[in-house]
C-alpha cells in the first residue's frame, strides 16, 4: 500500500551535516521525498507539534531541543512507507538500533537522535498537515 509519512531531521543531524546522507538513505530504500522544507521551531510550536507527550517527564526537554536550531521536515511516500521509515531510522534509543540505521550511525541519544517519522497513518497525516498545505506536497 502507498503510504505517505512525516520525516524530521531534528537539530543534532542538522548541526552533524548529515542531512544529504539522511536523504539518500530514505531514497536507496524506494521512498520518495514529495515535499521539503527547512525550519525553525519556535518553543511554542514545538509544544503543539509534541502536545501528545505534554505530560511527560520529557516534554520540556524535547520541545527545549526541538526548538535549539533549524530542522528539515519531508514527506515521504512509498509502499509501506511509515513501516519502511522506521526500520531505516532504527529504534529509539541508537545504542539499542541496529546497525546501519540512521539513529545508530547519528544518534547521541533516546532524544537526540537525529531524527522522527511519523508512528501511524493517523498520526501521519496530523503531522503532515502541521507542516505542510495542500499546494505544498507533490506526488512521487
Amino acid at each position: 500500500m502507498i503510504e505517505q509519512t512525516l520525516s524530521i531531521v531534528k537539530p543534532d543531524a542538522v548541526r552533524k551535516h548529515v542531512i544529504g546522507e539522511i536523504l539518500r538513505r530514505f531514497e536507496a530504500n524506494g521512498l520518495r521525498i514529495t515535499a521539503a522544507k527547512m525550519l525553525h521551531l519556535s518553543p511554542e510550536a514545538a509544544a503543539r507539534f509534541y502536545v501528545v507527550h505534554k505530560d511527560k517527564g520529557f516534554f520540556g526537554s524535547l520541545t527545549k531541543f526541538m526548538s535549539s536550531g533549524p530542522i528539515l521536515v519531508s514527506v515521504l511516500e512509498g509502499e509501506n512507507a511509515i513501516a519502511k521509515n522506521r526500520e531505516i531510522m532504527g529504534a529509539t534509543d541508537p545504542a539499542k538500533a541496529a546497525a546501519g540505521t540512521i539513529r545508530r550511525d547519528f544518534g547521541t541519544d533516546v532524544e537526540q537522535n537525529a531524527v522522527h517519522g511519523s508512528d501511524a497513518p493517523d498520526t501521519a497525516r496530523w503531522e503532515i498537515s502541521f507542516f505542510f498545505g495542500q499546494l505544498e506536497t507533490h506526488p512521487g
